[in-house]
């Protein structure tokens, strides 16, 4: 791949002003080409109302194909930054590189996402069981429920407390996949050690990004189509911080020369 970006190890650890600076570097390549960022959205839009038209089986297709249009814009990002274009098909180039590792990757999400709502259903499922084997007498039926709704909200701290290290493995897998080849459970890895080692920064870059979803969201959910893809520029912009060496200028003809 030209412009190949070498990586570092282990990923290294940023501040906690870093968080910031992603967003900030996320916003500037946004800026170089902000209506293609927004085409771009529209259409992964568009294709998810389609396919999702297929019952059950098209929202989890799509769902696992998450990391293929992930890896897209990954290229997308590596060409605005490297003076390049945003160009339609690059948004399509996990489909045509590397294409099966970013399946595995999505498909090892979806069965975790998956086995953690198993575990919710295990945490509501005891809890209206005892409600209905507690309430034998109406008079008990108010408290029974009320036990019941204290089950239901334990397994939705304990599913939610789960889901932070499985979002962590899956967070930059994508861009390792398909910026550096690296096969899918090695990036999971990779990518579950660089959020570690940086909780600081990205607990300060989720709290900045959360509030800025809000504000999108204030002009009938219209600012999403910027905040979506500044979420993926900033996106790339932690991996660059995190995981690879800053990029080497090339040296002109002559001197190479000489």
């Amino acid at each position: 791949m030209a412009n190949e970006l070498r990586l570092v190890d282990p990923p290294r650890g940023n501040s906690a002003g870093a968080g910031i600076d992603w967003i900030g570097e996320g916003w500037r390549l946004f800026a170089k080409a902000p209506l293609m960022w927004v085409v771009s959205v529209l259409i992964i839009i568009v294709l998810a109302i389609v396919v999702g038209l297929v019952p059950i089986i098209g929202s989890l297709a799509f769902q696992v194909a998450q990391p293929v249009f992930a890896a897209g814009f990954m290229v997308a990002c590596r060409s605005l930054e490297t003076g390049g274009e945003f160009e339609l098909e690059q948004l399509f180039a996990g489909f045509k590189r590397n294409f099966a590792n970013l399946l595995v990757v999505g498909l090892v999400f979806l069965a975790g996402s998956i086995a953690l709502l198993l575990v919710f259903a295990v945490f509501a499922g005891f809890g209206l069981i005892m409600a209905f084997v507690t309430g034998a007498g109406a008079n008990d039926v108010i408290p029974a429920l009320m036990a019941s709704g204290m089950s239901i909200a334990l397994g939705t701290l304990v599913t939610l407390f789960l889901m932070v290290p499985l979002l962590m493995a899956y967070w930059f897998a994508p861009a390792l996949v398909m910026l550096h080849d690296m096969a899918p459970i090695a990036a999971m890895k990779a990518s579950f050690r660089g959020c570690l080692g940086n909780i600081v920064p990205f607990v300060i870059y989720g709290f900045v990004m959360l509030v800025l979803c809000l504000v999108a969201m204030i002009p009938i959910g219209l600012g999403l189509l910027v905040w979506v893809p500044v979420a993926v520029t900033s996106t790339y912009a932690a991996y660059r911080a995190i995981y690879t060496e800053e990029d080497v200028p090339a040296q002109p003809a002559m001197a190479k020369a000489a």
